[in-house]
């Protein structure tokens, strides 16, 4: 069991969110808007994906509108995912084809990814409370799957999410692209990454050989079978 899970002997919470979470009004009333106008999308919240025996688990901050919010799979879709899965597969933490669709031949290998908030939050912003909403999900997570041993989190929020998740002084473990952080909490390393979005890969605030050089650091924790 993860520390901090599970307090007071609340009954167990589901690894994710059903289909008609309730819990954030603002992200309710989003997603109600965006199932009228398009009711062919996904617009619940987003489950997580990946290997049944994962040794990394890759936490993003959000859907995106028209990535995981539309297709039902994490960062399939948008830009983001391009980079993602581009480098899970050289790296081999991934096999198949990526074609941007949930039915696509992509498999992922030793790996999952997940969010910090499961639904699609207004401008890509989700707030406090919604991040909060959503901590026990996470922690369900990494409850069923006691192999992870690296967590890549991509972006500020989805490291600050993680240490927050513990019980972690953000000032012990500080953000930065590169950087690598031992826990101390059930033997989990955190790695950090700039989040893969086109606005950092179009200013030159990631590149793909950074983006790489992180999962190559994974790779001396995670050895390939």
């Amino acid at each position: 069991m993860v520390p901090g899970s599970n307090p007071g002997g609340i009954a167990s919470v589901p690894t994710d969110p059903p289909r008609d979470c309730v819990l954030c009004p603002r992200l309710v009333d989003l997603r109600r808007d965006l199932q009228g106008q398009h009711p062919d999308w996904f617009n619940a919240p987003v489950p997580s994906f990946g290997d049944a025996d994962p040794g990394l688990l890759i936490v993003g901050l959000a859907p995106g509108l028209r990535g995981a919010n539309r297709t039902g799979r994490p960062f399939t879709g948008d830009y983001a995912g391009d980079l993602l899965y581009e480098t899970m597969l050289e790296f081999g933490f991934a096999s198949g084809v990526y074609e941007a669709r949930p039915d696509d031949s992509l498999v992922l290998h030793q790996a999952m990814i997940t969010n910090a908030v499961r639904c699609l939050p207004p401008e890509n912003k989700p707030v406090g409370a919604e991040v909060k909403a959503c901590r026990p999900y996470l922690l369900a997570t990494l409850d069923a799957n006691p192999s992870i041993r690296a967590i890549l989190a991509l972006g500020r929020i989805a490291h600050d999410t993680f240490l927050t998740t513990f019980g972690l002084k953000k000032s012990l473990f500080p953000f930065s692209h590169g950087g690598r952080h031992e826990l101390g909490v059930r033997n989990l390393t955190l790695f950090d990454s700039y989040h893969c979005s086109r606005y950092n890969t179009n200013t030159g605030r990631l590149t793909a050989e950074m983006f790489k050089s992180v999962f190559a650091d994974i790779r001396t924790l995670i050895p390939r079978p």
